[in-house]
């Protein structure tokens, strides 16, 4: 992803600013989708895998980035499970 598009992104609920996820976030993140364990905040389940994420500062929510767009709604925000 563009890094300046990056640098004008924020979280759509907190105005916190958001970075791209590290490799095994996502990893770890698509286990959990293929497994059926994982919903958005909207309470949907997430059917298709990550190609890349944005994660919010405080690292407690990823947006998907599908198609290399970020997918940057409330409701589509995914709690990064520990």
């Amino acid at each position: 992803m563009n890094p300046e598009l990056i640098d004008i992104l924020c979280c759509p609920e907190t105005k916190q600013t958001v970075k791209p996820a590290d490799r095994e976030i996502v990893k770890k993140m698509n286990k959990l989708i293929a497994g059926g364990k994982l919903r958005n905040r909207g309470g949907k389940r997430v059917r298709r895998n990550l190609d890349a994420a944005l994660i919010r500062e405080d690292g407690q929510y990823i947006y998907p980035i599908r198609n290399n767009i970020p997918v940057m709604l409330i409701d589509e925000g995914i709690y990064v499970k520990e």
